[in-house]
């Protein structure tokens, strides 16, 4: 792949996360996008239906997941870090939706701070923020 194309594919992938973030109203049912825009600590946990939120919350990850690996392996070129980077992926999946879940079914005033972080990261690429300098960083080191 020469460098353009490379440059292209970035401009591409990164374009497709900043439309899953515009589209977010549109493409995604989570009545918490109000809530946390608004002064959140001081008011009651919106009415939402669980079983919706969470496929739709889990639909979301997704997509940037895939985005995200895709951004990976244009990056390096390199499939044993997409691999290991689905693993990582696949746990902190495992590891936030149980905690995503347990703040939506027992909603309280003095955990929408650490519920807003929680959902945070299954919502938005931050993974990918912390992966590409650490395998950038590795890469170096060897």
């Amino acid at each position: 792949m020469s460098r353009f194309s490379k440059y292209i594919w970035l401009a591409l992938l990164f374009l497709l996360l900043v439309l899953i973030r515009f589209f977010e109203d549109i493409l995604f049912y989570d009545p918490y996008l109000t809530f946390f825009q608004n002064d959140y600590l001081y008011i009651d946990s919106p009415r939402r239906e669980v079983t919706k939120l969470v496929a739709f919350t889990t639909l979301r990850y997704t997509l940037n997941t895939v985005v995200s690996l895709g951004i990976l392996y244009v990056f390096f070129k390199d499939k044993s870090i997409v691999k290991f980077s689905i693993i990582i992926y696949a746990f902190v999946f495992i590891v936030l939706i149980v905690i995503y879940l347990y703040f939506v079914i027992n909603p309280r005033q003095e955990d929408y701070y650490l519920f807003f972080n929680i959902r945070r990261f299954l919502i938005q690429p931050i993974i990918l923020i912390l992966l590409l300098p650490a395998f950038y960083y590795h890469r170096l080191k060897n």
